[in-house]
């Protein structure tokens, strides 16, 4: 799964301004979990939008719901462009298809702003799991169907989906385990409470480089310049899927 990281404000708010803008801080929400890829990019732009505006800039934290939580209070804010959305583009795109009553509507309610970053997806695993390929952890699934227990970020995320994939792909069977968010699942992973993850790779690399967990792979069609030695993920799916989106 590869993921697209965007800037949303709520619709319609350009026609707000009666002063230049911005006149008073900004709040840049992240969905999700404090530590993910989404709240460390938002970490990083906030000084710099800072420094060029002369306006604090703030970064809140409202995790739930695989992002829906925060993704609605934006929705209902002042459409002003002081309260933005930064956020995995593909979640609100699977949001709509696994939450058929949501309370806001992700084409309608948001304005995009800017696309910020691309982050492929890294398989990986605890140390002790005994494989050093994705080969060998597809047959060791398959010996022990519903031993590994897959972290996800929440149910019906996208690395939750990328999970699915994986094993409808490859016939394997593993145990889902949703934790709060994208860091809690890497740390689930890293101290051995977990197996497998799939997980974007801007939050989860600093814990395979610290070898607390071994990547076997990542979804980009081309191997990653900082990681050369990691394999591309053999699924399809996974080697393809940037979408309009832990």
């Amino acid at each position: 799964m590869r993921t697209l990281f965007l800037i949303l404000a709520c619709a319609a708010f350009a026609a707000a301004h009666a002063q230049p803008y911005p006149s008073k801080p900004i709040r840049i929400v992240v969905p999700y979990a404090a530590g993910g890829t989404s709240d460390i990019l938002a970490r990083q732009i906030g000084p710099k939008l800072s420094e060029t505006w002369g306006q604090p800039v703030v970064v809140e934290n409202k995790p739930g719901a695989n992002g829906n939580v925060g993704a609605d209070f934006v929705a209902k804010s002042a459409p002003d462009g002081y309260t933005v959305l930064l956020t995995d583009l593909g979640g609100l795109v699977i949001s709509a298809s696994v939450y058929p009553q949501l309370p806001f509507n992700p084409a309608k309610d948001f304005s995009p702003v800017v696309m910020v970053s691309y982050s492929p997806h890294v398989l990986a695993v605890h140390p002790s799991v005994p494989v050093k390929d994705v080969k060998e952890l597809i047959a060791m699934a398959k010996a022990q169907p519903g031993k590994l227990n897959f972290a996800i970020s929440g149910i019906g995320g996208a690395p939750h989906l990328a999970g699915i994939e994986f094993a409808q792909r490859t016939g394997v069977q593993w145990t889902y385990i949703p934790y709060k968010g994208g860091s809690d699942a890497v740390a689930a992973v890293a101290a051995g409470q977990a197996d497998v993850l799939f997980n974007g790779m801007l939050a989860t690399w600093p814990t395979v480089q610290g070898g607390r967990m071994k990547a076997l792979a990542i979804s980009s069609a081309e191997r990653v310049p900082s990681a050369p030695d990691t394999p591309t993920a053999p699924v399809p799916l996974l080697r393809g899927t940037a979408r309009c989106s832990e």
